[in-house]
């Protein structure tokens, strides 16, 4: 079975979960879990982690490090720019359970740049550069760096921008090839994560535009990349892990021996709402009911544009008063003509 350059070469599979704000947490990873073959390992990010917060926080307890007995290579992803702060973070983390560290150069939202970390440090190379250092001289464990095309767009400064991240000891690089401008509007230019690899010692991880289990094949043929990311789509369409998983003649998930993966749109919705029932479960589970309630609505919104008519089932569930309701409402809300789609514009 093919290994994979990541984490002393546990890592097995090429397709795993970005760290997304509000959505990369223990009942995400759960749910995808339960679509992971058996014996498939790969890499499993947090939400992006303040190193300012982190130090003074109760790790395991806020909602974005809260994880499960089976939570395993995780590599948690942090924001910071400051050394004391990066080097207690990580002290935590590694306390905590994290097998590498993630750092954020790609965050593009006003509060990151306004304090110069996330994307803000792809426009200073020797800050970038520092950055990894010190976070390399804080643990002995493995880290990376996650990027965008930045603000410039080209590629060649790209390449040198990430060369001195590879030198001060970013052990893989992490791309999504769209401009902070841009969000996630317009495409993805793979061409940028192919022009990295050809150049890079390192392993690079492709991100961008991948909604279905094709695109990751197509990816990996496209780029030559070590790893392909994917975050929304695959946030609403877990079992595109057993679909990646089934190709590559990975047993099927455990429960689903006799089965075959959801691959028609009808079966895909009906597979959706199975997902949307369990993940309101574990919010009540982990979370208090407040905080349940909005981390399941935001579940919803990020993950409803797939699904035809999703914005009438937000629209209905945020007008439910319990979790009890809103069960009701999902289960009376699928019907076979309820499909779901492959692609959708992944606007803001």
């Amino acid at each position: 079975m093919k290994t994979y350059p990541f984490l002393n070469h546990k890592v097995n599979f090429p397709l795993c979960l970005a760290p997304m704000v509000g959505l990369s947490h223990l009942v995400l990873r759960e749910a995808l879990r339960d679509y992971l073959p058996p014996g498939a390992v790969t890499l499993w990010p947090t939400e992006m982690l303040n190193s300012r917060k982190i130090p003074n926080e109760k790790v395991g307890f806020t909602s974005e490090t809260m994880k499960h007995s089976a939570d395993s290579e995780l590599v948690p992803q942090i924001l910071g720019n400051e050394a004391e702060p990066i080097r207690q973070t990580i002290e935590r983390l590694e306390a905590w359970g994290a097998e590498g560290i993630d750092i954020n150069m790609g965050c593009p939202v006003k509060k990151a740049l306004k304090h110069n970390y996330g994307v803000a440090l792809m426009g200073d190379p020797d800050y970038a550069q520092s950055v990894v250092d010190m976070a390399v001289r804080s643990t002995t464990k493995p880290v990376s760096v996650k990027l965008r095309a930045g603000f410039q767009n080209d590629p060649a400064y790209l390449l040198q921008f990430v060369k001195g991240l590879q030198n001060k000891g970013a052990q893989w690089i992490t791309l999504h090839p769209r401009k902070a401008s841009q969000r996630r509007r317009g495409f993805a230019d793979w061409e940028q994560i192919r022009w990295l690899k050809k150049n890079l010692e390192i392993p690079v991880v492709g991100n961008g535009d991948i909604q279905q289990a094709q695109d990751v094949f197509q990816m990996l043929e496209e780029t030559s990349c070590d790893m392909v990311m994917s975050g929304r789509a695959l946030a609403a369409k877990p079992w595109i892990l057993w679909q990646v998983g089934s190709r590559l003649g990975f047993a099927n998930p455990t429960g689903r021996e006799n089965q075959k993966p959801p691959g028609t749109p009808g079966e895909e919705a009906a597979e959706y709402q199975k997902v949307l029932l369990g993940y309101l479960e574990k919010c009540d589970q982990y979370f208090s009911e407040g905080l349940a309630r909005r981390k399941f609505l935001f579940y919803v919104k990020m993950t409803s544009p797939w699904l035809n008519y999703g914005n009438h089932l937000l629209g209905v569930l945020i007008g439910c008063k319990d979790s009890a309701q809103m069960k009701f409402k999902i289960e009376n809300f699928f019907n076979p003509s309820v499909e779901m789609t492959a692609r959708t514009q992944l606007w803001e």
